[in-house]
């Protein structure tokens, strides 16, 4: 026999011996994860605002022209076609 067609049987039955259903009392995520949950929020936010921020001292540093003059181009000129 050609052993890729005695695969999907062989996965079907290492799935079914390692696939054990927990018992109630096994599974609770506990005040650790919560905390570890409530500490991602609070860096995605701070991370946020410090991004707001940053752009805002971009912007008043280019309108104060510390970035020299801005220069625009027709989208033509900037991205031409081959």
């Amino acid at each position: 026999m050609h052993v890729l067609t005695l695969a999907p049987d062989l996965l079907t039955m290492v799935v079914s011996f390692a696939d054990e259903v927990p018992e109630e009392d096994d599974v609770k995520a506990g005040w650790l994860a919560f905390g570890i949950f409530i500490a991602l929020i609070v860096a995605v936010a701070f991370l946020g605002f410090s991004l707001v921020k940053q752009l805002r001292k971009a912007k008043a540093a280019q309108e104060a022209g510390v970035y020299g003059p801005v220069e625009t181009e027709s989208s033509d000129q900037a991205h031409p076609t081959a």
